[in-house]
């Protein structure tokens, strides 16, 4: 070896890194070349922004400590953005964390477009805001622009309401639109639903199968709405197979994974699961404040940050509620004719403040009377310990707050301990066993069911 060649040590690094992640997530955020090393720096050329940031924000310790025990040296490690490592030379949409604006023109085309009033101009990857809750989907949504067809077809964003998954799909089309000659079409589950009806109706099906099946890029919202709609799923089911055969990209966006749509044809959930699914989880603290700082930088107002503090930590729900709040104040204040202040965002937002949405009431409810009711503490409930007193009241927690909370499985978990959807439906899976097995535990169940509801009432 080379006295400053270290590319050895930096392979066996991205292989720790790789089998720590698993493939699919290590392939969407590290397409990463080594180009040279100085005596304690190691120098990468990585193709975007947003990869070099998410990469600093959550591996870069992680890496150089690797480097560290393999060398036995202290080596930094240092990143050059270089487009034309995105291969083929297409143009590379530049997302970043937090509030940095993308530069608008690095969006744009140089040629004029007509505008496609099927996507809001608006939703862009340089006003989306990144954060922990998102990085992942986003990282997927920008290498479907920069690929399509190719890159992660189908796609599939799920999340509760107002996170962000129709801003991201949009940003995808928009960028699409704005930087080649494909054909999008953006349509909600709904309409898709109402535009087969209706050419069922007026005998013009060639027609629709036309114009979904060869489009370029097919955006799809809200594909909950498809329950119990054979028809329309069935249709779908034949416009996947045409889009994905001919290596047209797909994207769908959904309120929670497909594994808990009910009455939807096996065929077409395996469809949708068969390429990547991504989720969306509600923001934390200083993503809701960077999305607050955003939203404020675009319609030019001035408002302290003493006020983004106070909102961001009593609307934590999703980023809709957070302009919703947003929108109020400024209203306020253009109407009286008064300045934003902390006094004036308390009494304006109080109701806002005081929504169970916003505490996530309902699930704090649910755990002070099941961690009373088992002599537990709402911080077991919600820890990491598995010792079998503690994880069958926590399983109890999520499946009683399933059944009576409107709550997604994604929103349950984070409300629980921050864990992921999959263990709120495993743990769900492990009740309905139970009671299947255990007469009694029907009734168990139904009974801190109404002291839940009586504690609520109080409330």
């Amino acid at each position: 070896m080379a006295e400053w060649d270290y590319e050895l040590f930096w392979k066996k690094t991205m292989d720790h890194i790789r089998g720590e992640l698993g493939e699919q997530e290590f392939s969407l955020g590290f397409n990463m070349k080594y180009i040279r090393a100085t005596e304690h720096e190691i120098v990468i050329s990585i193709p975007t922004s947003l990869q070099r940031d998410m990469i600093k924000k959550r591996y870069l310790n992680n890496m150089e400590n690797t480097l560290k025990s393999l060398s036995n040296k202290n080596i930094s490690i240092v990143f050059e953005i270089n487009s034309d490592h995105a291969g083929k030379g297409d143009p590379v949409p530049q997302a970043v964390p937090e509030n940095k604006a993308i530069p608008r023109e690095s969006l744009r085309s140089e040629k004029k477009k007509e505008t496609n009033f099927q996507l809001r101009e608006d939703y862009t990857f340089d006003k989306y805001v990144i954060g922990e809750n998102n990085i992942f989907a986003v990282n997927a949504a920008v290498a479907i622009s920069r690929n399509p067809g190719n890159a992660y077809n189908p796609c599939l964003i799920y999340g509760g309401v107002g996170l962000g998954k129709t801003h991201l799909m949009q940003a995808i089309g928009n960028y699409l639109f704005n930087n080649s000659d494909n054909k999008i079409i953006y349509i909600t589950a709904e309409s898709f639903t109402n535009e087969f009806i209706q050419s069922i109706q007026e005998n013009k099906m060639q027609p629709f199968k036309n114009k979904y099946r060869y489009t370029d890029v097919l955006l799809i919202d809200d594909i909950h709405f498809l329950q119990n709609k054979a028809g329309t799923q069935e249709e779908l089911f034949y416009t996947f197979d045409a889009l994905y055969n001919a290596k047209k990209q797909i994207v769908f966006t959904c309120d929670r994974p497909v594994s808990e749509l009910k009455n939807l044809t096996d065929r077409l959930k395996s469809r949708f699961e068969m390429g990547l699914n991504v989720d969306l989880q509600p923001p934390n603290y200083e993503t809701r404040c960077a999305i607050l700082k955003k939203k404020i930088e675009i319609k030019n107002i001035s408002i302290p940050d003493e006020v983004i503090a106070l909102v961001s930590k009593n609307v934590s729900s999703n980023i809709r509620d957070l302009e919703a709040a947003l929108i109020k104040l400024i209203a306020y204040s253009e109407l009286v004719g008064k300045s934003i202040t902390l006094e004036t965002a308390r009494q304006q937002l109080k109701d806002v403040f005081a929504s169970p949405r916003q505490s996530n009431m309902s699930i704090e409810i649910i755990l002070r009377v099941i961690s009373e009711n088992y002599s537990l503490t709402i911080n077991d409930l919600k820890g990491r310990k598995k010792t079998q007193n503690i994880v069958f009241p926590r399983q109890l927690s999520m499946y009683i707050a399933r059944q009576i909370t409107e709550y997604s499985t994604t929103e349950i978990g984070q409300a629980i301990g921050g864990r992921d959807h999959t263990t709120v439906m495993h743990s769900c899976n492990i009740i309905e066993e139970r009671i299947r097995s255990d007469p009694k535990m029907e009734s168990i169940i139904q009974n801190l069911i109404r002291i839940i509801k009586e504690y609520s009432a109080k409330s």
